[in-house]
């Protein structure tokens, strides 16, 4: 997978400039920055939800921004908030994306059983807890079994089992071979990222992250 110069601006304002970065199978990247860096702009563009200006997103050749269909095929997304129906159950909102045979297999062994939805399948989603909100999107995000995953603030503000959940899902979805990009505040999910970079004003750099969140918000900061 390779991003090459992705830029973007809203009138006069410039949010990203000439993003690249590349990641092989089984690797997870990690994006940290500000509030308004940016972060979520990006995976916006690199999901087909917003529009950039310039650059591409290739994957084995392809780039998925001029191929809907191969971007549809190979993204998962799962934004801050969870794009469910709130007026459905748990299980119906499954059922848009899964058939039956589908659900049944993944509820038993499958990626459904590993982040717990089982547990509130008749649920109606507006009377879910966030953790459970998020776990449902997750689902959902990889019934097309995605090779690239986009998380956008995956953990925050959930409880500390439902982030443990979160974590695991994402190393069984890296040694499968896939492709993680987050964009997180919670310096937690750092040990999850093969390679972290850091977003602001405009622009993304590497960064060697040793542990150290103290020296991690003075990067920030400068």
């Amino acid at each position: 997978m390779e991003i090459k110069n992705i830029s973007k601006s809203y009138g006069k304002k410039t949010v990203l400039k000439d993003i690249s970065f590349s990641a092989d199978e089984g690797v997870c990247i990690g994006i940290v920055g500000g509030n308004g860096s940016g972060k979520s702009t990006l995976l916006n563009i690199l999901s087909g939800v917003t529009r950039c200006d310039g650059g591409c997103f290739e994957y084995d050749g392809v780039n998925l921004f001029g191929n809907r269909k191969s971007r549809a095929e190979i993204i998962g997304y799962v934004p801050q908030s969870t794009p469910l129906i709130e007026e459905l159950s748990a299980l119906d909102n499954l059922r848009l994306w899964y058939t039956g045979e589908e659900i049944k297999r993944e509820l038993s062994g499958g990626v459904l059983e590993k982040l717990g939805i089982g547990e509130f399948l008749k649920v109606t989603v507006s009377k879910l807890s966030g953790g459970m909100k998020k776990r449902l999107a997750i689902g959902c995000a990889v019934a097309h079994s995605p090779k690239i995953l986009l998380l956008d603030e995956p953990s925050a503000a959930l409880d500390v089992v439902c982030k443990q959940t979160i974590r695991e899902y994402i190393r069984d979805f890296k040694a499968k071979g896939g492709i993680v990009i987050i964009a997180t505040h919670d310096t937690d999910e750092l040990p999850l990222c093969d390679r972290i970079y850091l977003l602001k004003g405009g622009s993304l750099c590497e960064y060697r992250y040793d542990g150290s969140v103290e020296g991690l918000i003075a990067e920030l900061k400068k």
